[in-house]
């Protein structure tokens, strides 16, 4: 299992006092060197965190693969074609939510999505739509010609009850299987921390997860290295 580093809250950090430290593309590098298979960051219409400066420096300096968040908009889209990352991750956008909360309406939102990830494609850039675990996505993400999906896990990390969490569980399993028996790739991400990934890391469908603030949080006490570090164990020995 890959781990890809969402560095949006280092960037949060920095423009809490408009400022220019912490540099999100410092940090890339780091948790690169610690071992990170790739590096995530969610360019908002806002610019609350990750601004267009990021991106382009990101694409010049790292080593691994960029992954760029971004909502199905025609600017997105422009700066995405025009930049060229690996890959892009298309996500729902709200202006008022603190973090995203929840997947793509693939169906409502076809008629908007498809001409973005033809366009994307179209620059050789591969395409993931970000999805609630069902695994009737799948099949929609594939209709609509994603290159792979990322199943949100972020009602996962939040349920308390055992029963409730083994269902939701369930549900991420069967979308996984869903996804390899259908030849797309299969990421995960959202909430996920040093405890929670466990059983994901532990379902073998699942190719990568993208993990940010729990990392940055670690990291304020033990450094980004030992932060990414320590990540990386937890899942080699579960996947093990």
């Amino acid at each position: 299992m890959r781990l890809c580093i969402n560095i949006d809250h280092i960037a949060t950090l920095r423009q809490a006092r408009k400022e220019e430290e912490p540099d999100p593309v410092l940090a890339a590098g780091i948790c690169e060197l610690a071992g990170a298979d790739g590096i995530v960051c969610h360019l908002r219409e806002d610019r609350r965190h990750i601004i267009d400066r990021d991106i382009r420096l990101l694409k010049e300096t790292v080593k691994t693969k960029l992954d760029l968040e971004m909502a199905a908009t025609d600017e997105m889209v422009k700066i995405a074609c025009s930049i060229k990352p690996y890959m892009v991750t298309l996500v729902p956008e709200k202006r008022q939510e603190l973090t995203t909360e929840g997947g793509l309406d693939l169906a409502a939102m076809e008629l908007k999505i498809s001409p973005a990830i033809d366009k994307l494609q179209e620059q050789e850039i591969k395409v993931s739509v970000f999805i609630e675990p069902h695994p009737e996505n799948v099949d929609m993400a594939l209709e609509i010609g994603a290159d792979m999906s990322e199943i949100h896990t972020g009602k996962y990390a939040l349920i308390k009850d055992y029963n409730d969490r083994v269902a939701e569980l369930d549900k991420i399993r069967q979308t996984a299987k869903t996804g390899k028996e259908l030849g797309l790739g299969v990421n995960a991400g959202h909430g996920l921390n040093y405890l929670n990934i466990i059983a994901i890391a532990n379902m073998q469908d699942i190719d990568e997860v993208s993990i940010g603030h729990s990392i940055i949080a670690r990291a304020v006490f033990v450094g980004l290295h030992q932060a990414v570090t320590e990540m990386i164990s937890i899942i080699r020995r579960a996947r093990q």
